[in-house]
């Protein structure tokens, strides 16, 4: 990637030599392919921190279903423990 820039860049230099007084036809073409490099950069780098972003967003979900069902083990067995209405009216 960086390779690209720095042939850019030296393009760019050598078209802008003082030997040749016009503007080369390739310097609209150089600054756009400048332009995409570093909007490619960008893009990439964006990408880079939205992946980690979401591996860390699925790791708190798995997590949070782990304890979501843990939790309802405990609500059913302690449920489960609950006098039913039969013993309720058998108890003293």
């Amino acid at each position: 990637m960086t390779h690209i820039v720095v042939a850019v860049a030296q393009a760019r230099a050598y078209n802008s030599a003082p030997m040749s007084l016009d503007a080369s036809p390739f310097d609209p073409l150089a600054d756009r392919v400048e332009r995409l490099l570093v909007r490619h950069e960008h893009l990439r780098s964006a990408n880079a921190a939205l992946t980690e972003q979401v591996a860390a967003l699925t790791q708190e979900r798995d997590s949070l279903r782990s304890r979501l069902q843990a939790a309802r083990a405990r609500v059913d067995s302690l449920i489960e423990r609950l006098p039913t209405s039969d013993t309720a009216k058998d108890a003293p």
